[in-house]
């Protein structure tokens, strides 16, 4: 019943939706046919009314009737309702489609974790997809017309082959007043509870999985039957259908044309058929059209959804796939690309300059910057290429000035008054210059404020350096091994914090 176009509009092309208008099965025209030779009926009728058989008083009258509906009918809001209730629907319809049960990723847990060729094992796999189909078929004779045509009574599912007798017996014996459309999934349950006592299912991974993939048939069945109880509030499909119908009521009379003669405003042509006010009515009331068919897809309008034809695919290829295909494999073999480094399929003739287009590495792989742009800049503002200018990121967290110290400062005070402790040879050994190191009266130039006085800044007093202890009594250790300590290393760039104690700080 679906009426497919798809492969009529694959590629876009002049006029290629008005190759659409000429279809009939499915158009708008078999739905609206008959309401807008209605209204044309309608509107000719007094329109001769008004020109041949009303007196000239009678003709005034109507004239002034005709300018207030004229006038007034635009206060109707037909767009704004109509719109948002036909978004409404067709979101509706669409999501109703995706709750349709499909027991394709079923069928293939089944065929995986179910195990056993012989007829005990085809008989757990055909029986648990059966119940499944069955849950399917209950479900859809209670929402749709064409399915329910199909299999009027519980008689005709059992002729058909989705119940057993004895199923029958059991299902008619459940004493319950409501849709039992989930009766079949707990047999399924059951049956796969059994299977698994059984060692056809292996484990209980693969029973939960199972299980887990049935819950998810079960409520898309559950929410067929929800969408079938609660329809969309009927006082609003009431205000919809009064809009529309109240609104060309209006245009029937407001859009008659007038005697020229009179003189009215926007009435200086008489013609007989009104074309845009037809056009209009075509649109509005062809949306009304689009909104009643599609607001219960499981009848038998031309769009309708093909329930009948879903149960006979679901059916067969769910037993194919779990009876026939099961355990039914070819030769493994190695594939065309075993040795490929690159594996590429072939393209045909009419598909090979596609092989000529770059492939997509993202929407700013096109993006050119001049060569100025592309160099970091600091972010303190300063000239110079990065890691030039000595200080450091706890630096510049200091107070400046000599005599300002805050409390970070205070404690790298202290720290470096913890590190003077070191020997004044280790001290002298670590300086870079080479002339302070060696003793020849070269005055050392590395600027460190643990060396020089005159650069510290002001400390707070702490206890002297421990003496070191007295040495133990005992044999003559042997002399140790003097170990030169690097120099100093290269400055870091300035986001970077120095090790605590190395800062340099700039004098006051």
């Amino acid at each position: 019943m679906t009426v497919t176009y798809t492969a009529r509009v694959a590629n876009a092309r002049f006029g290629g939706f008005s190759q659409l208008l000429l279809l009939w099965r499915g158009s708008i025209y078999k739905l609206l046919w008959r309401e807008l030779l209605c209204f044309l009926g309608l509107y000719m009728a007094l329109s001769a009314a008004y020109r041949f058989l009303l007196a000239e008083e009678q003709k005034r009258y109507f004239e002034k009737l005709v300018i207030y509906c004229d006038q007034y009918a635009s206060l109707i809001p037909v767009s704004f309702v109509l719109g948002f209730y036909v978004t409404l629907v067709v979101h509706r319809w669409w999501n109703q489609y995706l709750c349709m049960p499909l027991p394709d990723a079923l069928m293939c847990i089944v065929a995986g974790t179910v195990h056993g060729r012989d007829d005990r094992g085809r008989l757990y796999r055909r029986t648990l997809m059966r119940y499944a189909g069955l849950s399917a078929v209950l479900i859809l004779r209670s929402v749709s017309t064409a399915v329910f045509k199909r299999f009027p009574t519980i008689d005709h599912v059992v002729e058909a082959g989705f119940m057993t007798r004895e199923e029958r017996k059991k299902f008619e014996n459940l004493n319950s007043s409501y849709n039992k459309y989930w009766v079949p999934c707990v047999w399924f349950s059951s049956l796969a509870a059994q299977a698994r006592r059984e060692g056809r299912i292996r484990d209980n991974s693969a029973l939960k999985l199972l299980l887990e993939e049935l819950n998810v048939f079960r409520s898309k069945c559950g929410m067929l039957f929800h969408y079938d109880w609660i329809s969309i509030p009927l006082v609003y499909t009431q205000v919809v259908t009064i809009a529309v119908y109240s609104y060309f009521l209006a245009c029937l009379i407001g859009r008659q044309f007038l005697d020229p003669a009179q003189g009215y405003k926007d009435h200086t042509l008489d013609l007989c058929v009104p074309i845009f006010t037809l056009l209009q009515f075509f649109f509005y009331a062809g949306w009304l059209k689009v909104a009643e068919q599609l607001i219960n897809p499981f009848g038998e309008d031309d769009d309708d959804f093909e329930t009948n034809f879903l149960i006979d695919r679901n059916f067969q290829v769910s037993m194919l796939a779990v009876d026939e295909m099961y355990d039914d494999l070819a030769m493994l073999e190695k594939d065309l690309y075993w040795d490929a480094a690159e594996a590429r399929a072939p393209y045909t003739a009419a598909t090979a300059f596609l092989l000529q287009q770059p492939s997509f590495q993202g929407s700013t792989f096109d993006i050119a910057l001049a060569k100025e742009d592309m160099q970091f800049q600091r972010l303190d503002g300063v000239d110079g290429p990065l890691g030039e200018v000595h200080g450091d990121f706890l630096q510049r967290l200091l107070p400046a000035g000599a005599g300002s110290v805050g409390p970070l400062g205070r404690r790298l005070s202290l720290l470096r008054r913890k590190n003077s402790c070191v020997s004044e040879a280790s001290t002298a050994a670590s300086c870079g210059c080479a002339g302070a190191a060696d003793g020849g009266g070269v005055e050392c130039g590395c600027g460190d404020p643990l060396l020089d006085p005159s650069l510290r800044e002001p400390e707070l007093e702490s206890p002297a350096c421990p003496e070191p202890p007295a040495p133990i009594p005992g044999p003559t250790p042997e002399p140790f091994t003097t170990v030169s300590i690097p120099g100093p290393r290269a400055p870091a760039p300035p986001w970077l914090p120095s090790p605590i104690g190395e800062e340099e700080e700039s004098p006051a």
